[in-house]
């Protein structure tokens, strides 16, 4: 079955950064955009970063935006999330998402906590 393992999550200081994994299996992972997303506690889900099947584009929420870079390997099955100049409030879980047409699949998370 379709499965979405994420990985590089930790605590890090301000004004670090973090490489986060997302390790797809069971699905034809070059078909689907990916996208990354966070949730942090009391706190909507927000859409971090996009990127289309082939991996030639990309967007970014605003609260992101010059940070953060979203990447994909379709030979390696694998999207990533390469994030910069962390702040206390970039502090969330972070998920990976599949998506293409009406069909998505969600990996489990991982946590990045952003704290001096």
């Amino acid at each position: 079955q379709a499965q979405l393992v994420e990985s590089g999550g930790g605590l890090v200081q301000p004004g670090g950064s973090l490489r986060l994994s997302c390790a797809a299996s069971g699905f034809t992972f070059s078909r689907y955009a990916m996208n990354w997303y966070r949730q942090a506690p009391g706190k909507e889900r927000e859409l971090v970063a996009f990127i289309n099947s082939p991996g030639d584009s990309t967007t970014y929420g605003g609260s992101v935006k010059g940070r953060f870079t979203i990447s994909r390997d379709n030979a390696k099955n694998t999207v990533y999330l390469q994030m910069n100049s962390l702040k206390p409030e970039d502090t969330a879980v972070y998920l990976c998402n599949a998506r293409r047409g009406m069909v998505e699949y969600w990996g489990q998370g991982t946590q990045v906590t952003v704290s001096s």
